[in-house]
């Protein structure tokens, strides 16, 4: 009998054979960009799709072939096709889905995959049961086995080649899909042009309780289609999925960067930051250390920077970090190191062959520095101090080499700014005694290592009494005795002032009361207040505490502020003395004639008494300038209605001439030493 084919259901096996071959490669790639349990159901997802796609390519193939017959399908027959499609779709997958593809293996697979498809083939073949059987033509038999071998192989290299996603893979995929389904539809049709029916064949299929050929045409094609386009709508979402979960791992990865950027670098200047600089430091110790080498780290400091900050703002400040930075960097060589510790300081690491190589780089650094920067209005001029210290020779470890350069800038201030110092072991000595002196002070008030010592203030010329100043003094446990100009400068530096000025005033008022209530006539107590203190927000609460903690009445207690505390911001100093007046302690002002005050600012201040600062009483002879430094200041306190007092009075010709200028009251250490509580409560007994 001769067979006839309706070219339409021709064209559409084309169509389900391109499809399923896209598919194939889609799915090739799906499982090569999975991992684990993820992978494993692709690759039996893409083994079902594909496998049902060969397999329906071929029985659309069947229905588009006419006999002048009735024909029909076997399904058990028809559904063991459909396995061999399935695992031979799943063996393909597998195979391109490995690390490699070498030709051995390509070969074999090529073998073993075109053997499954005509295997698919002809016994999809025998599920019409033909009565007598189909008679082969062993020519066109063996070449629709060799195309289905040549296809296979070419297939899986193809799937291969395009099983990861990228630029371009998606139009290369369609034409290699296209190209595959016409490798599938020429073996199909070879093998069909193998087969012959006799004369007189019956479809046995039709016959029994096989599958009519209109059922099969429906049940094909709807499952066909169903299953191909759930499985390119799966890769499709799963596509878009995988695109968005890498758009957003590259996002999260450049934020990653980005942050990763902003902890190792100045916000500013973008030059890497004291995080940076220790990993590059410590890592240049290390590599010294083993090849021998030797590298310089120079302390940048600009002299002044504050009082640009304060005259032209911040941002011309900012301006200026920026030139001074582009600077310093323009004149490194690629692998040194510059970075910016904060605000005005920057630190360069650099590889040298000597120490006069240092100074030299040192040398060309100022020389840049010193340069005029334009910025805002016009140019400033700003100079810098470098502080130098040496692998090997200053240190061998990242903190003694920026600590010892550090030490070295603050030589180079000192010894006038606008200069480099490189590092001796005696600029540290200061800087570690002073360090220890700190962490020693912390721990002195908790304790109680300070202590009061009281001077008398006598009315002029010996007496009586009109008050006691309370002087601070710290009994050190291994030092003995350290006097104020040491460690309240420290103090000051620190903030430790405000807890240790707390305790003064509390101590002084405590002791009055103690005094009182055993019956000793002390008018007042004199209490020094620093600069910081002077300036607190706490300032109030404190003094009110302490007097109202130990019953000393307000006008027992008087505070002195140095001429300069006052005058340093006139305006802000006026309001926190009328606050401090309308609580009803004394004011006096101490040091006076030493700073810069204003009459007009001196009239307002609610102040009670003026002291005379010691410099001028040292020296103070009949006639000489500072009597009549001393005799104007009286005259001023008199005609203010202030109190005039003397202190630094060591002799008794001082004492005399003193009195005879009109001074109020005397202090001094021919007057009376300062000395405990105790020892002062025994003198006036």
């Amino acid at each position: 009998m001769i067979g006839s084919y309706q070219p339409a259901l021709v064209a559409t096996s084309y169509i389900v054979a391109a499809l399923a071959a896209y598919v194939a490669l889609d799915m090739a790639g799906r499982i090569d960009a999975s991992r684990g349990w993820a992978a494993r159901g692709w690759l039996l997802g893409g083994a079902i799709a594909m496998g049902v796609g060969i397999w329906s390519m071929h029985f659309i193939g069947m229905l588009a072939f006419r006999l002048p017959i009735p024909l029909g399908y076997d399904l058990a027959i028809t559904l063991y096709s459909l396995l061999i499609a399935i695992a031979s779709a799943g063996y393909a997958l597998w195979v391109v889905s490995g690390p490699s593809l070498p030709p051995r293996r390509l070969i074999v697979a090529a073998i073993v995959l075109g053997a499954g498809i005509a295997a698919m083939h002809y016994v999809g073949m025998a599920a019409m049961r033909m009565l007598p059987g189909i008679d082969y033509h062993p020519g066109w038999f063996a070449a629709s086995i060799l195309i289905a071998m040549a296809s296979a192989g070419a297939a899986l290299w193809i799937a291969f080649r395009l099983r990861s996603d990228g630029k371009g893979v998606f139009r290369r995929r369609v034409g290699a899909a296209l190209v595959m389904g016409f490798a599938i539809v020429g073996m199909h049709y070879t093998g069909m042009a193998a087969a012959r029916f006799p004369l007189d064949s019956i479809c046995g299929a039709a016959l029994a309780d096989g599958i009519p050929q209109h059922w099969l045409a429906s049940l094909v094609g709807t499952t066909t289609f169903a299953i191909l386009a759930m499985a390119l709508l799966v890769a499709i979402l799963d596509r878009r999925l995988q695109e968005r979960t890498s758009l957003l791992t590259s996002s999260l990865q450049k934020a990653n960067q980005e942050l990763t950027y902003l902890a190792l670098h100045d916000n500013l200047t973008k030059l890497p930051n004291r995080l940076l600089l220790e990993d590059r430091l410590e890592h240049a110790v290390r590599r010294a250390g083993r090849g021998g080498g030797r590298f310089a780290l120079l302390f940048v400091d600009l002299d002044g920077f504050k009082a640009v900050n304060d005259a032209y703002g911040h941002p011309i400040g900012d301006k200026l970090l920026l030139q001074v930075a582009t600077r310093l960097a323009d004149h490194l060589r690629a692998g040194d190191t510059l970075a910016r510790l904060g605000g005005d300081e920057f630190v360069v690491l650099a590889d040298i062959e000597s120490a006069s190589d240092a100074a030299a780089l040192a040398e060309k650094l100022l020389q840049q520095v010193a340069r005029p920067v334009e910025v805002g209005p016009g140019e400033i001029d700003i100079t810098a101090s470098i502080g130098v210290a040496l692998f090997g020779t200053d240190g061998t470890t990242a903190r003694e080499l920026l600590a010892n350069a550090d030490a070295a800038m603050y030589s180079a201030k000192d010894q006038g700014r606008n200069a480099y110092c490189l590092f001796e072991p005696s600029m540290n000595r200061g800087a570690h005694e002073e360090l220890a002196l700190t962490q020693d002070l912390r721990r002195a008030l908790a304790n109680q290592e300070f202590s009061l010592h009281y001077q008398p203030k006598l009315r002029a010329p010996a007496g009586p009494l009109m008050g006691v100043e309370a002087l601070l003094r710290w009994h050190h446990p291994e030092q003995g005795m350290v006097m104020p100009d040491r460690f309240i400068p420290l103090a000051e530096k620190t903030g430790l002032i405000l807890e240790i000025g707390r305790w003064v005033i509390n101590e002084a008022c405590r002791q009055l009361a103690q005094w009182r209530a055993q019956g000793m006539e002390v008018p007042s107590v004199s209490v020094n207040l620093s600069a910081t203190q002077f300036r607190s927000p706490g300032l109030f609460g404190k003094i009110r505490d302490a007097l109202e903690a130990n019953g000393v009445p307000a006008s027992s207690l008087v505070l002195e502020i140095t001429e300069s505390t006052a005058m340093h911001d006139p305006d802000a100093s006026l309001a926190i003395l009328q606050r401090l007046s309308e609580l009803g302690v004394g004011i006096s002002i101490d040091d006076f004639g030493t700073g810069y005050s204003s009459l007009l600012y001196l009239k307002r201040l609610p102040a009670s008494e003026l002291k005379i600062d010691r410099g001028f009483v040292r020296d103070l002879v009949a006639g000489g300038e500072d009597a009549a430094i001393v005799s104007a200041i009286i005259a001023l306190g008199r005609t203010l209605n202030l109190a005039v007092i003397a202190e630094g009075v060591e002799t008794a010709a001082q004492q005399d001439l003193l009195t005879e200028l009109g001074c109020t009251s005397l202090q001094g250490f021919h007057l009376g030493r300062p000395c405990p509580a105790t020892e002062f409560a025994a003198r006036l007994a």
